[in-house]
């Protein structure tokens, strides 16, 4: 029993760290993640960006804010992440945003 305990807690599950764009829907947030990588011939460096559908259960992600993601089951059509925690909150509040 101690063994299925101990796989749990050293999860494989992938994560990935961005930035929201998104909260309008309830309980769900969409996430931008960037990923940089030097080109293979030229060198240069390329960005990727990639838009992820996660789940908020407690709605407290706010557009600007860095949060990390683990990937799930199938939540709904377009949902595969949850949230796992924001690592950084957005320096301007929502309310002072939404009022400008």
């Amino acid at each position: 029993m101690a063994e299925t305990t101990a796989q749990r807690a050293g999860s494989r599950r992938k994560e990935v760290v961005g930035e929201v764009v998104s909260n309008k829907m309830h309980k769900t947030i969409v996430v931008q993640v960037v990923r940089k990588k030097a080109h293979p011939f030229y060198g240069r460096v390329v960005s990727k960006s990639k838009k992820f559908y996660a789940h908020d259960e407690k709605n407290q992600a706010h557009v600007g804010d860095v949060v990390r993601l683990e990937e799930t089951r199938p939540l709904s059509k377009l949902k595969r992440w949850r949230l796992k925690e924001v690592v950084r909150k957005t320096a301007l509040a929502p309310e002072a945003a939404a009022g400008a």
